[in-house]
Formats: structure tokens, sequence, C-alpha cells
């Protein structure tokens, strides 16, 4: 899919262009392209310009949207095909998304940029193969790539996601000269797309599953087992896993997804929100 290049408004944004239009500014300076980079917008009496574009002065976006430019009039970056996918907007400017209103990535307290970078540091991703099996809007992949990673295969299979990354300047764009081929996202779902995989293929492994109710075949012992197949030996995994229903039901799913692991082959320790696993 086409990358997206046009002006990306979330409330504060839109505030501050409408007010410096309201007080018959010529110019308004700001981000348009949630943080990346600053630039300056060309004010007019019924429309503005920016990158040679002329838009019309946009509605105000709720709290939790992000509004691009459609071709017609600006947006909210969302999609509904059965589940309700948007993207979302964070305090620390890198976006989030939701499916059905359920946060996909952490942003209590830092980045899920940042978030993602310290899960990646524990593999150790540098000159490496890495498998990441949830792209999501590819934070892990990003942080691979800056970290040096030799190779990423990285699996998504909803479409949706995979459109909202190329609104999304914070997600890593595959096709980019300065990734020198690197990074190969692949539309599939890897509960099958791994049986593909080579033994001993890759030298490192994310897993950042959707939550246990939506995708449980991914904290399969079978899927588990194809993980350690395709690892070589002494290769490093990390599994997110959040704490879901902790309190209310008492479950303990880092030490289920643990006590998995192992029998797939590996060796387990908890690590930050999630479970770091070693090849045998």
């Amino acid at each position: 899919m086409p990358r997206y290049f046009g002006p990306l408004l979330t409330r504060p944004t839109a505030v501050s262009l409408l007010a410096a239009h309201t007080a018959g500014a010529a110019a308004w300076n700001g981000s348009l392209d949630l943080g990346r980079s600053t630039g300056s917008a060309q004010l007019h009496a019924d429309t503005w310009t920016w990158r040679d574009v002329r838009y019309p002065y946009p509605p105000l976006p709720t709290e939790r949207s992000i509004h691009y430019w459609d071709g017609g009039a600006f947006v909210p970056a969302a999609r509904f095909s059965g589940s309700l996918i948007k993207l979302v907007p964070t305090e620390w400017d890198v976006p989030t998304f939701e499916i059905d209103g359920i946060k996909m990535l952490p942003t209590a307290r830092t980045s899920p940029l940042d978030d993602a970078r310290r899960k990646v540091a524990l593999v150790g991703p540098a000159g490496k193969a890495v498998l990441d099996t949830c792209g999501g809007l590819g934070y892990f992949a990003a942080c691979c790539l800056d970290a040096g990673a030799a190779r990423i295969d990285s699996f998504e299979k909803n479409a949706d996601v995979l459109w909202l990354r190329t609104l999304n300047p914070w997600s890593p764009d595959p096709g980019l000269a300065e990734h020198a081929g690197r990074l190969r996202l692949l539309h599939a779902d890897v509960t099958t797309g791994i049986t593909r995989l080579a033994d001993a293929s890759v030298d490192a492994l994310l897993h950042d599953p959707p939550r246990f109710g939506i995708a449980g075949e991914l904290y399969s012992l079978a899927f588990y087992r194809q993980l350690a197949r395709v690892l070589r030996q002494g290769g490093r995994l990390f599994h997110y896993t959040g704490s879901p229903n902790r309190l209310t039901s008492g479950r303990d799913l880092p030490r289920e997804v643990a006590r998995r692991l192992q029998q797939a082959g590996f060796a387990t320790q908890p690590a930050l929100d999630g479970v770091l696993a070693i090849r045998h």
C-alpha cells in the first residue's frame, strides 16, 4: 500500500492552527506529522497551504482521534471491518492503536516506541536475523533497524493495521532505500507463515500477540514449538504478556506462558512486562 504524506491533525494541533488563523497570522509553525518534524503552513482566508497543497480549515478532532486528508475532507484514521481499528494519539507524539476500544500498546508511562526499544534490547538484534511475529504498527521492527539488525521478517495479518501503518510516520517503510531491504513486511498469519520458515533460520524472536481472548492460538504449545524450531540454539525470544485479569480472576498468564515455553524447549525468566526465553 502507498504511504500517506499529507497532514495529520490531533486536537491540540488543530486548535493551534485555528487559533493562529483567528488571530490573523499569515503562517503557523508546528508539526503536522505527529512530531516527526516541524514546518510552516501558510494561512489564507478560507484555506491553508502545506507542502504546496491547499486544504480547508478542519473540524476539531476528538481527544482520542487523529485526522488525515482523504482527498475530500479531514477524517479519523480509523476503519471498521468487523472490528473498529483506529490510530490514537499519545502525549509522546508516537501514536498507539486500538481494536474495538482496547489499546494495543502500553502508553501509560512512556512512548510506545521507547517501550518497544527496551524490549528489543533484550534480544540484542545487532547483526541478527529477527522474526517479528505480530508486526502491529512496526515499532519492534523500527527499533531492530535502528539497532543494526541484519534482517527482520515481520508478519501482520490484519489489513486494516497495515493501512494504519501507511498513515503513521513513525511506522518503518520497508521500501526506503536507507533500510537496504533489511525489513520484509508480510501480510500473513504467522501461525501458518512460520511453518514455511526453515529450522534454526532466525537468531532472535519478538512475540507481541493480541490478548489471549482474541488470539489464543498464539499462546499455544504447538505455536511455541514452531518458535523453538525456527530459532537457533542460544537464540533469545521476548514474549509480551502483560498481566490481564490477574486481580479479578487470579490467572497468572506470564507463568502459564513460561511453563509452555519450557515445554517447547526454552529456558525462561520474567522480563519487563513479559517473558524472556532462551532456546536450549
